[in-house]
């Protein structure tokens, strides 16, 4: 059974943006898939489907290694 983790981010604004964060979420152990709604100057959202629940902090380390902001999330 997969889990699905909705990520409210900050600061994404094109595809690089989307391609950044979707390949530093995939790193993260159990991660399934990811898939991005791009919000040009706004939050956008992720949407991760995993094996289990992900640890919010793993996932705005992530967010933040890709270079933007977790601003809520909601496992």
């Amino acid at each position: 059974m997969s889990t699905i983790t909705k990520v409210s981010i900050d600061g994404m604004t094109c595809g690089h943006c989307i391609d950044a964060v979707t390949e530093e979420l995939k790193a993260i152990n159990g991660v399934q898939g990811v898939a991005i709604e791009l919000n040009k100057g706004g939050i956008s959202t992720a949407t991760v489907n995993s094996t289990g629940d992900l640890d919010p902090e793993q996932i705005g380390e992530a967010v933040a290694e890709a270079g933007y902001l977790v601003v809520a999330a909601d496992a």
